[in-house]
């Protein structure tokens, strides 16, 4: 299959640099690109496979890369004309960025290895033995309480199993800390967490001195453990059960290979996510890269490691001298490195773990702005494109996956680029009008049913747009700050388990908002010039409504960095489990537990039979799916409602001993079944127009709840208490 496609595109290349340089009216172009279209829509509409699939591809390769030679050789303004000439070649190479990364990400994803099936270890078969990682720096005592009893509870042979907590926040270091309060701070944690471990039945690990950040603590997990495979699982992303029976099989497999990386899925939102309140219907932002890209990535042996949700090989750590730490991302470092020295990796398309993301605006940066500038260092320092020992096909997929972090320059580039005319009456792209839409739309259109056709199901229309501006504004000098001294970063860690108890903008966000008054000074302008200049309406139009677009988009931004009130981190999720709850005479009633979070449950009881009390500490007990010594979990009871002919109680966990924990992993994390029942019903290509219209609706009215939030809180950071309190 690998030479056939190899074959095809050797074909499609020679034919398209025949067509793309072919001299041909403009009315040529318009009514082939339309051909070209409509034969596209047919195959994306029809849902066709195989060559056909291949088909779409090259036909809209064929259009994008007629494109960028007519962009090359016909709108660049004379050199001569300076003041035109280099914001017009800056816009140029962005254009020509994107075209890249398109020509790169359909190399990678043009032949994805399907989803594998389910897979268990056969009885009888040799189980290698296993250490857990559980990394820590800061996080809070709950949170570790749930994803330590996760990983206890994975059903593997119990001889052959030791998970390890990882601490890096009770360190020698930091209990010595010159600062009394910080210090003292650091030895509660630890005597807390020591404790914790014990009652769990888990190794507590720490060491002299923070160095080298998480891949340092990794290492120290290495020097310190034996097993011959090794899971690694941030603080916040807790294991299903089946996690090392679906894992641990393939490494029987290949001797070679090194990593089975897992998607890592969320039980909470992003700050996009919750304050434009789509995290219900709308597939999540990391699901195309785990859905489709690492499937892409896989065909071509380079998925990666992402930190987190991953298996690997001992043997081939050692090699690599342990977890890799030049660069920040120690994740895509480790796996590079050991792709080079001819190691395998297996990207296994099943939420097996359930994580939660950074709750607010703030975190999300801090989370992204680690991620570009990681994987700005390894460009910096291990060039894929060059990288000894790497495979042509897997410089070429290096080079995407590291590449896409430098979007901020094009992103905006694009969104300053229509004010050059706007405001100083540049010409920084000569074409007409006529031009403009066949050579632009077309190419634009294109772009649109490509990403629909391949991303459609794990991605609607113009979200991307959204999510790389949003993250631009920041960023781009995060990434120019790497480039200046690529050693200047810092490990930072991601704030988890965040709530947002009272409305307020974020602290990001005034940025936002001076460029939508700019964005929308620039429709002013385009108005002004319709008026003034009617004889420049056609390149007025076009402009404008370039700008328009920005507007937009930068109108829905408002939403995102306006922070909805939300107490809880962790959404409920559906599930269907029966128990009983006992009564205020201490008899049990039978129930349903219908929904669940880190922090409490709901359970449905018939009425006439509730006998519970509201405000009142009680007990619920359950058939669990992995061995708990005590079944029976303290609750408190905070509400109760009528729903038809039963009752809704809703409670709250009151964990206070190690079964507690392990009761609640059991409900929560135990059955991985439930995510992926979960992901799937999310993932609904709602096709370009619709997306289309969606998107325009939700923009429309997140500028305005964006813009009322501004008239509330003035000032970035405060909040609805504290606006109060003002006035």
């Amino acid at each position: 299959m690998r030479a056939i496609t190899f074959l095809f595109w050797a074909v499609v290349t020679v034919g398209t640099v025949i067509v793309i340089t072919m001299p041909i009216s403009l009315q040529v172009h318009l009514i082939t690109a339309v051909l070209f279209l409509g034969v596209m829509t047919i195959i994306k509409t029809l849902r066709l496979g195989g060559v056909w699939r291949l088909l779409l591809l090259a036909l809209g390769t064929a259009i994008v890369l007629r494109y960028a030679y007519w962009r090359t050789t016909s709108t660049l303004p004379p050199i001569e004309q300076w003041a035109d000439f280099i914001p017009g070649l800056l816009l140029y190479l962005g254009e020509m960025y994107c075209i890249l990364m398109l020509a790169l990400s359909l190399f990678v994803i043009s032949n994805p290895i399907p989803s594998r099936p389910a897979r268990s270890l056969k009885p009888g078969d040799a189980a290698p033995s296993v250490d857990v990682f559980v990394p820590t720096y800061n996080e809070d005592y709950e949170l570790l309480a749930g994803t330590l009893a996760a990983a206890k509870a994975l059903d593997y042979p119990e001889d052959k199993l030791t998970v390890w907590l990882l601490d890096d926040g009770g360190t020698e270091q930091k209990r010595n800390d010159t600062d009394p309060a910080k210090a003292e701070e650091a030895l509660e944690r630890y005597n807390a967490l020591r404790g914790l471990c014990a009652d769990l039945g888990v190794n507590y690990l720490t060491r002299a001195r923070n160095e080298h950040a998480k891949a340092g603590n990794l290492n120290n997990g290495l020097s310190h453990s034996t097993g011959d495979l090794v899971a690694v699982f941030d603080a916040d992303h807790a294991p299903a059960r089946d996690f090392l029976q679906e894992t641990v099989p393939y490494f029987g497999d290949d001797d070679k290979l090194f990593l089975v990386q897992t998607p890592h899925f969320f039980l909470n939102p992003d700050p996009l996510e919750r304050n434009l309140r789509t995290f219900e219907r709308m597939p999540s932002e990391n699901e195309m890269f785990y859905s489709i890209l690492q499937r892409g990535l896989d065909s071509w042996n380079a998925s990666f490691f992402c930190g987190s949700a991953a298996l690997l090989r001992r043997e081939a750590l050692d090699i690599a001298n342990g977890f890799s730490g030049r660069s920040i991302t120690e994740d895509c470092e480790t796996a590079l490195d050991l792709h080079s020295k001819k190691w395998n990796s297996i990207y296994l398309d099943r939420p097996l773990i359930a994580g939660l993301q950074p709750a607010t605006f703030a975190s999300f940066i801090g989370q992204r702005t680690r991620w570009a500038q990681g994987m700005t260092q390894i460009m910096l320092f291990n060039f894929p494109l060059f990288k000894r020992g790497l495979s042509i096909a897997q410089r070429l997929c290096y080079m995407s996956s590291m590449m896409f972090w430098l979007f901020p320059f094009t992103r905006i580039i694009f969104l300053i680029a229509p004010f050059f005319y706007l405001f100083f009456n540049l010409q920084i792209f000569t074409a007409s009008g006529g031009e403009f839409v066949a050579y632009t739309m077309t190419y634009l259109v294109v772009n649109l049913v490509m990403q629909n056709s391949l991303y459609g199901r794990w991605r609607w229309p113009w979200i991307s747009e959204l999510y790389e501006y949003i993250q631009s504004v920041h960023l781009l000098p995060a990434i120019l700050s790497v480039i200046r001294n690529p050693t200047k970063p810092t490990f930072k860690v991601t704030a988890k388990d965040e709530s947002i108890d009272e409305s307020r903008l974020s602290e990001l966000a005034r940025p936002f908002y001076f460029i939508f008054l700019l964005l929308l000074i620039g429709v002013a302008f385009t108005g002004y010039r319709l008026w003034t200049e009617p004889y420049r309406a056609e390149i007025t139009l076009v402009v404008g409504g370039w700008n328009l677009f920005n507007l937009i988009l930068a109108g829905c931004a408002l939403g995102v960095v306006s922070e909805r009130r939300e107490v809880r981190a962790s959404r409920r999720v559906p599930i269907e489990r029966r128990c009983e709850v006992r009564s205020v005479d201490g008899s049990w009633v039978r129930g349903t537990i219908l929904n669940v979070s880190s922090g409490g449950l709901a359970i449905q009881v018939a009425d006439g039979k509730t006998r519970l009390a509201k405000d009142q500490a009680t007990a619920v007990r359950f058939q669990t799916l992995s061995p708990v010594p005590d079944n029976e979990l303290g609750i408190f009871v905070r509400n109760i409602s009528s729903a038809g002919k039963s009752s809704m109680v809703g409670c709250r966990f009151m964990a206070e001993k190690p079964s507690d924990y392990r009761l609640i992993a059991d409900l929560l994390y135990a059955n991985s079944k439930l995510w992926r029942e979960r992901q799937q019903s999310r993932q609904v290509n709602v096709g370009i127009i619709l997306g289309t219209l969606q998107f325009l609706s939700i923009a429309l009215y997140q500028t305005m709840r964006g813009l009322g939030y501004l008239a509330r809180f003035s000032r970035p950071g405060r909040s609805e208490k504290q606006q109060e309190a003002r006035s």
